[in-house]
């Protein structure tokens, strides 16, 4: 477990979450000042709250457990409470296994999933900015949006599209694959796979290579 140690949450970051992941860490604990008690202007611990349900869709979209990410509020004088939640953390962590084994991906699967998110986190962050941001910092508005149907639609059409063909991009660097192939390693429909790559191959990422019939980087 790592646990993401800064001096306001507002600066927890998408790439930092990351990291630890990719780093070996089985999930990651992060800790803010209650909503209405930040010691800075900011209110960072709302944007901390953000980052962290949009990490959570992140994650899941990839097939790994959104558990894996926590954050809780808690005030510098509750010694006590930290170290109930930060236990409990730990307990379900144990009962999700270690990363990648508990969701039943192997290590090259997982790092591909990892890599793919990790390169895509400036243009997230850009939609995160323009399109997701909430513009009233309280924790039922930010908790309401992140539920919303216009933000999951959102995700889908910013988001979604390009992290699958990241995905993808990273299983054709490492070998030459079939639509079927890839289909079978996305868990995508033939047709999903299609339309992806004929957009990408439009966009000269991709291209077919007729001798091994199979899709390679362009």
């Amino acid at each position: 477990m790592t646990i993401v140690r800064v001096m306001c949450t507002g600066r927890v970051d998408l790439s930092f979450v990351l990291r630890a992941l990719r780093g070996g860490a089985d999930g990651v604990f992060i800790g803010g000042c209650w909503p209405g008690e930040c010691h800075y202007i900011t209110e960072g611990n709302y944007d901390a709250l953000a980052n962290t349900l949009l990490v959570k869709k992140l994650l899941q979209e990839v097939g790994i457990d959104p558990r894996r990410v926590r954050l809780e509020w808690i005030a510098a004088s509750e010694g006590s409470r930290y170290a109930e939640v930060v236990d409990d953390f730990v307990r379900q962590l144990t009962e999700l296994g270690p990363l990648g084994e508990g969701e039943g991906l192997d290590e090259a699967a997982l790092q591909g999933k990892l890599d793919a998110l990790s390169g895509l986190v400036p243009y997230i962050k850009l939609v995160e900015r323009e399109r997701l941001r909430v513009p009233v910092k309280t924790e039922d508005a930010v908790r309401a949006h992140y539920d919303s149907e216009e933000a999951q639609r959102l995700f889908d059409v910013l988001i979604g599209d390009r992290l699958v063909v990241s995905q993808i991009l990273a299983l054709l660097g490492d070998e030459p694959r079939s639509t079927a192939e890839i289909a079978e390693a996305m868990a995508l429909s033939p047709s999903a796979v299609a339309r992806h790559m004929t957009r990408s191959s439009q966009q000269g990422l991709v291209r077919f290579d007729t001798d091994q019939n199979r899709y390679v980087l362009a």
